[in-house]
């Protein structure tokens, strides 16, 4: 599990949104550019290759000015189209209404990928200032009743008109997505909801900038060096290095990632130090200061349930998951009950051979969840032989993303790699790649964002600059953002094995989004549900281990020497240890977020901690020894990022993952044959078709539960799997539904 912001990654916002889902036509750029003066970047298309952002011209200041021209230019197209004599047809509504926002969308999709990765005080005053006016904004286009007429006239009318099967689907969708936004409301419900929209916009943008700030003032400073034992010279002087960046001379400063357990906890030696940055993790946004998030969540959950009803759903969680791949909150809930039993029992294993760990070496202390990392970390050395801090020398970054990640690309699909200085970036750090098919066509460019920073979100994710369509006549703009730890000065930049999984993941998404071959953006690329979109992504990190990819780029950064296969083979015989205790943590954050949005408006406001506490307790799992990936307090993605009551997309995904995976080893693995097929049948789908029926053309069945669980090394009774044995059949069967008669709405960005 990744931490991620993904795809449609990646910062949905409700800008973006309204920017793929309400669209109309701009024949002209004079009412954008009217508004705005030619001095401000973003006042007409960029004229870099690939219309990629000129950030070598923006400042943070252009943003605010260029946001409200862009919605006050889209307000205009709309109203061009309601004020149309003619009567609707797909061109002059649908199309027109893909076409539209283009000053607003190359602004916000520029400004939200800046905000997420390099934020200032400009940037989120911006952010916090035009929260209300982006819901007012999308709710005006949504919620337009003489649009909404148009729009349903071609839908009651969708078989007889002749329309491809793309532009049926973006008809369906547009017509279902203003319904779930609200066009069928009364003019007094649509007052409300646009309340409720402004509010939420505002919580959920307050959350982000709280939890920052927490994260920031959250990180431990440590005085005395001997606390650092266990950490690598690497390691400290990046921390002493955090620390002369606050002006903190002498000490140490270790930063917070945005998960519940931090990496330098498998190192610590000194327990009160390995639990003090547990609890800076664990308590940074819940302290009763002004970074506090507690009363925040429950006023987003609360307001997300109110909405629901007014639209006529139980609950948050029924109307999101209407329109993804599990399609109820019951399937969702059904497919994380099946693996629960296998990852507690898993779980209890795991926290018997830790606390046996424990006294082995002389600890007189019971197992607590800042324990954990570091004495799995002495087991796996001990059954596996494998230290981490031996399989580093061979993970330099430049290496893994050149002769690994883009390697395996080129091997499944032929893509070609090469690097642009040209092209000017938001941050020095940051890298610049084009892309091109095997025969030199462009496909599209790449930005690789990877080292931690304080003004940059936790975790990691990918999103789009510039968005695929042929109908605008755009190639994608891709980022991936990662927070690695940066090396200090003179030292190499080592990564961990994990570090090298979490860019495969990144670049899966990435994949999805270059290989978007789609008429109309609202359907492109990532543009899809939350329960499939991570489904490329969970993919992509089995090519990591993969005996063609691994050697190519897990080199020695001392000698050149090549990884040697008694390493691999530690790597791979220790690839399902510890997994009750990493997928758990994923799976108890998960049904902790389905709680939180299976609440009903009559439950009213919650105790946040209270809350959690039962929500955790429920779960059956181990939370007392394994915490959740997410506290509520620090839950970016589904307070702030999209993920509300979908964060079971990660489990769901992993399933679909390793279902596809089991197929490629069927029919021969890395081959241009299967990665061509890949990319034809699911890659370069976006949201063209119905997930269900997308899945099971190239898996030729609906996934099942088995080969996740065989991922995770257990059996469904809950037993290990033994050593060189495969999993015992699991009789449940497929978790997906049936498929639908009509295409489902999809999950845009936004």
């Amino acid at each position: 599990m990744r931490p991620l912001v993904t795809a449609a990654t990646i910062l949905l916002m409700s800008t973006t949104a309204l920017a793929q889902t309400a669209k109309t036509p701009a024949k002209t750029p004079a009412p954008a550019t009217a508004a705005l003066p030619a001095t401000n970047p973003f006042a007409q298309a960029s004229s870099l290759p690939f219309q990629a952002p000129p950030f070598d011209r923006i400042k943070s200041s252009d943003y605010a000015p260029a946001l409200r021209a862009g919605m006050a230019a889209q307000r205009q197209e709309i109203n061009a189209i309601t004020r149309a004599r003619s009567a609707p047809t797909f061109e002059n509504t649908i199309a027109a209404m893909e076409r539209s926002g283009r000053l607003l969308e190359r602004a916000a999709m520029a400004f939200y990928g800046v905000v997420g990765a390099n934020t200032d005080d400009t940037l989120q005053k911006t952010q916090a200032d035009l929260a209300p006016a982006f819901a007012a904004h999308q709710d005006a286009i949504n919620l337009d009743p003489a649009l909404f007429a148009r729009v349903k006239t071609l839908y009651d009318q969708r078989q007889s008109l002749g329309l491809t099967a793309e532009q049926l689907q973006v008809l369906t969708l547009t017509y279902e997505n203003m319904v779930r936004a609200g066009a069928l409301l009364s003019p007094a419900d649509k007052v409300t909801l646009s309340r409720y929209n402004a509010q939420l916009s505002t919580l959920e943008t307050a959350f982000q900038q709280k939890l920052l700030a927490a994260a920031k003032a959250g990180a431990l400073v440590v005085d005395d060096k001997a606390k650092l034992a266990g950490l690598s010279e690497g390691e400290i002087a990046a921390a002493a290095a955090a620390a002369k960046a606050r002006g903190l001379s002498g000490k140490y400063v270790l930063t917070l990632q945005n998960t519940t357990q931090q990496p330098a906890l498998a190192s610590l030696t000194d327990r009160a130090t390995r639990e003090a940055l547990f609890n800076a993790s664990w308590t940074r946004a819940a302290k009763g200061d002004a970074n506090d998030t507690r009363d925040t969540i429950a006023q987003i959950a609360l307001l997300r349930a109110q909405k629901a009803k007014l639209l006529g759903f139980p609950t948050w969680a029924d109307y999101v998951l209407q329109d993804q791949m599990a399609k109820t909150p019951k399937t969702a809930l059904g497919f994380m009950q099946q693996l629960g039993t296998p990852v507690a029992a898993e779980q209890r294993r795991e926290a018997a051979e830790l606390q046996a760990q424990i006294k082995a070496t002389g600890g007189e202390f019971t197992l607590k969840p800042w324990d954990w990392d570091f004495y799995s970390e002495q087991v796996r050395k001990a059954k596996y032989d494998l230290n981490q801090d031996e399989l580093k020398p061979y993970f330099e970054i430049n290496k893994v993303l050149n002769d690994g990640v883009f390697y395996a690309a080129n091997q499944l699909y032929g893509l070609t790699f090469k690097r642009r200085t040209d092209i000017p970036v938001y941050q020095p750090d940051v890298m610049v790649y084009e892309v091109d098919e095997a025969n030199g066509t462009p496909v599209g460019l790449m930005y690789f964002d990877y080292w931690k920073r304080d003004n940059k979100n936790g975790g990691a994710w990918m999103s789009n600059f510039v968005n695929q369509s042929k109908l605008i006549g755009t190639k994608p703009v891709i980022y991936n953002v990662a927070n690695f730890t940066k090396p200090a000065a003179g030292q190499p930049a080592l990564i961990s094995f994990d570090d090298v999984t979490t860019m495969f993941h990144e670049f899966g998404h990435a994949l999805h989004g270059l290989f978007a071959n789609q008429t109309y953006p609202s359907v492109s690329g990532t543009n899809t549900a939350r329960d499939f979109v991570e489904f490329p992504s969970q993919f992509n990190e089995h090519w990591a281990l993969d005996p063609k990819v691994l050697p190519h780029y897990a080199v020695n950064y001392r000698d050149g020497s090549v990884i040697p296969q008694a390493l691999v083979d530690k790597i791979k015989r220790a690839g399902t240890f510890n997994s009750g205790y990493s997928f758990g943590e994923a799976l108890a954050a998960a049904e902790m977020d389905m709680s939180w949005h299976s609440l009903t408006a009559a439950d009213g406001k919650q105790n946040a901690d209270a809350f959690e506490t039962k929500a955790l307790a429920a779960t059956g799992l181990d939370v007392a020894d394994v915490p959740p990936r997410y506290r509520s307090t620090y839950f970016l993605h589904i307070w702030g990022n999209g993920y509300s009551a979908g964060y079971y997309a990660y489990s769901w995904t992993k399933m679909l993952s390793a279902n596809a995976f089991n197929w490629f080893e069927q029919h021969g693995g890395m081959t241009r044959e299967n990665g061509q097929r890949f990319r034809d049948m699911i890659l370069s789908k976006g949201h063209t078709e119905d997930y269900a029926p997308m899945f099971r053309a190239f898996n030729g069945a609906d996934p099942q539960v088995g080969p996740l669980l065989k991922d995770l090394g257990l059996n469904a009774d809950g037993s290990r799997i033994a050593p060189d044995a495969g999993a015992t059949p699991v009789n449940d069967g497929p978790v997906t539904t049936a498929p639908t008669a009509k295409p489902a709405a999809g999950k845009t960005k936004g």
